[in-house]
């Protein structure tokens, strides 16, 4: 079992930035995906950003060019820089991996909130 802990989340107004860490207990070195999602009340879970193995990156169009995905094999670990939040961007957000042979792995979460 892989466990993922989110870090990172708070509250902070329009306009400002939050790094969201997710931290993985086993190597993400050969991880096929390594993904942001989020879910706002009321509303589906969507993906926000991701990075393939091979070191693409990816990202739904609301965020592009105000959020950055990366991640540190060395430390098992994968970030979310958010710049130019937005109220609309207030949501839980999760980190999920996608591991060979292993599946897919969630976190449990960290509240995003976005004054106005």
């Amino acid at each position: 079992q892989v466990q993922l802990v989110e870090s990172g989340g708070g509250l902070v107004q329009a306009g400002g930035s939050l790094r969201l860490s997710c931290a993985a207990s086993a190597s993400i070195f050969s991880a096929n995906h390594m993904d942001w999602f989020r879910q706002a009340p009321g509303k589906q879970r969507e993906l926000v950003a991701g990075l393939t193995s091979g070191g693409s990156t990816y990202y739904a169009d609301y965020v592009k060019g105000r959020f950055t995905a990366s991640r540190d094999n060395a430390k098992n670990t994968v970030s979310l820089q958010m710049n130019g939040l937005k109220p609309e961007d207030t949501a839980v957000y999760y980190c999920s991996i996608d591991l060979p042979r292993r599946g897919r792995y969630w976190g449990q979460g960290t509240q995003v909130t976005v004054s106005s």
